[in-house]
């Protein structure tokens, strides 16, 4: 594969005490000690999960406590890639593909999925978990150095559409040819289940990133958090910062995985057409959900500002920066 298809990480996470401030002070051990200071122990933990590395810190009186925390987040994250990674042959969202249905499923995967098609009827089916098919095209397009010929990208579209899935607690099955992929909001939800995992053991100071961002409580300083948002054509320079940041955020962008070297075909698929959108570079969006984040930040690089404004504007507690093409 050629080594535009790489992914791209892009976000940096800042202390509220400032990078500078860290970096003076020792870094982590500045970070252990500002904690200390405060009665805390802080632990942090990094792990490879959906393709990519995520990292989990927390910060409490309770070093056991801590410890066993970050154990039940990562086991969080395992649920969500047995329910629905496509990096795993052994997933439930794989082995519906193949076979078409899927009895008994995961509850992580009816979840995702049911938010999917909810979002996906908002918007008019500009978000659409079924062009799942688009990638393969694309990706041996691109190996070979050509985009996909008219007549097949046709033939897939075909077989594109939300409404070509039928969800019940009980059952998933998908119309013939239909193939699904939840990657344009899986990474929030783990965020979202890793949270309550923390939560469920008492952790009141967190911050994580499984791709996307959550953070409650506050940095070790005592001080909020904060999230840098790079630039999506200057990935070592900050193009906003969120602060405070507590609550989740998410960044879809054509910078992550492109398929042509001026980015002008991406990850990022429209539904109508099988082509990338033309008028974004990146969104970001904050919620009060991972979930939520993730599925709008991806929506709103099909939709465009204007109508990506409207359909945020229906989920409560969100805000969105937009980043056009340079």
């Amino acid at each position: 594969m050629r080594s535009h298809l790489r992914p791209v990480r892009r976000r940096i996470l800042l202390g509220a005490a400032g990078l500078a401030a860290s970096t003076a002070l020792g870094g982590i051990a500045a970070f252990h000690a500002l904690a200390s200071r405060r009665g805390l122990a802080t632990r942090t933990r990094a792990g490879l999960a959906f393709g990519t590395v995520a990292a989990l810190t927390v910060a409490g009186p309770d070093e056991p406590a801590l410890e066993a925390a970050l154990s039940n987040g990562f086991s969080a994250i395992r649920a969500v890639e047995a329910a629905a990674s496509l990096l795993r042959p052994d997933s439930a969202l794989s082995r519906l593909n193949r076979e078409g249905q899927l009895d008994a499923p995961p509850a992580d995967l009816t979840a995702m999925l049911a938010f999917a098609l909810d979002l996906a009827m908002r918007t008019e089916g500009a978000f659409d978990p079924t062009v799942q098919p688009l990638w393969p095209l694309w990706s041996e397009a691109s190996a070979r150095g050509e985009k996909p010929e008219a007549a097949a990208l046709r033939a897939v579209l075909a077989r594109i559409g939300w409404c070509r899935v039928h969800l019940t607690p009980e059952r998933i099955a998908l119309e013939p040819g239909t193939a699904l992929t939840l990657n344009g909001l899986i990474q929030g939800y783990a965020a979202d289940r890793v949270m309550a995992a923390l939560r469920a053991r008492g952790i009141e100071h967190a911050f994580i990133d499984t791709g996307e961002f959550g953070a409650q409580g506050t940095h070790a300083d005592g001080t909020p958090w904060r999230l840098g948002i790079a630039d999506p054509r200057r990935t070592e320079t900050l193009a906003a910062v969120l602060a405070p940041f507590t609550g989740f955020a998410a960044t879809s962008g054509d910078d992550q995985m492109c398929f042509s070297p001026d980015r002008a075909d991406h990850h990022i698929f429209d539904p109508a057409t099988g082509r990338s959108p033309r008028d974004l570079a990146s969104v970001t969006v904050t919620a009060e959900t991972g979930l939520v984040a993730d599925g709008l930040s991806t929506a709103c690089m099909v939709l465009g500002e204007a109508r990506g404004r409207e359909v945020v504007a229906g989920f409560p507690g969100c805000s969105t920066r937009f980043t056009g093409k340079a």
